[in-house]
């Protein structure tokens, strides 16, 4: 499986790059194929009206390194949202990514129906960071992926976050960030999400039953 990481970190060494890293070690770990993109890099204009800055072609005018990771993205079979916590939400350059996909999921773009057919149904999965140990100070964020994940109909699979500041301080969160981080990412696949609908096929069983360790086993 391809697990793509998005980090919205103006520091390529920021510590919730280091947890995406974590949580991408963790995925290697089960075999699947990986890769990051620091936004910071690609993403360098927000999003503008459509109906003036289209091409005549229906294709997006602003030029840099968007259509290029957006193929990625629906390469992709899940991805990681990495983000410190800014003034109580996401990131600046997370929150252009999101809201650039406008452009490319509206009737006038040329491939519009491939892109809402290719961007649905993915695993999702969030690390942060903050200064604030404060667990209210996430909310925010939580509930925008949570409401995006139903939007797209993603499996919004967990949330690492990690309490740091100053860089690669994360490593040294008592908490174990990284590696809470690293098991998401083995998990990635398997975690289970029970976000159940009214009309959702359910047995009532979270946690099938396994067969017990023996001692020599364990």
């Amino acid at each position: 499986m391809k697990v793509l990481a998005l980090s919205s970190s103006p520091r390529k060494d920021g510590n919730s790059r280091m947890l995406a890293q974590a949580v991408l070690d963790g995925a290697v770990s089960r075999g699947h194929d990986v890769e990051i993109a620091d936004l910071v890099d690609v993403v360098s204009a927000p999003l503008r009206d459509c109906r003036t800055c289209r091409r005549a072609d229906g294709t997006c005018s602003i030029e840099d390194g968007y259509e290029t990771l957006l193929r990625q993205v629906l390469a992709a079979d899940a991805i990681v949202l990495a983000t410190p916590l800014y003034w109580y939400g996401i990131a600046g350059q997370l929150k252009i990514f999101i809201d650039r996909l406008f452009c490319y999921t509206k009737a006038d773009y040329p491939h519009s129906a491939e892109v809402k057919r290719r961007i649905a149904r993915k695993r999702l999965a969030v690390v942060l960071t903050s200064e604030e140990s404060y667990l209210g100070s996430a909310l925010g964020v939580m509930a925008q992926v949570q409401e995006m994940a139903r939007y797209l109909h993603h499996e919004f699979v967990g949330v690492v976050r990690g309490v740091a500041n100053s860089r690669g301080e994360v490593t040294r969160d008592p908490a174990n960030p990284m590696g809470q981080a690293f098991n998401l990412g083995v998990r990635l696949f398997d975690e289970v999400v029970t976000d159940y609908q009214l009309d959702s096929e359910r047995d009532g069983v979270v946690w099938p039953e396994f067969p017990r360790a023996t001692a020599n086993q364990a």
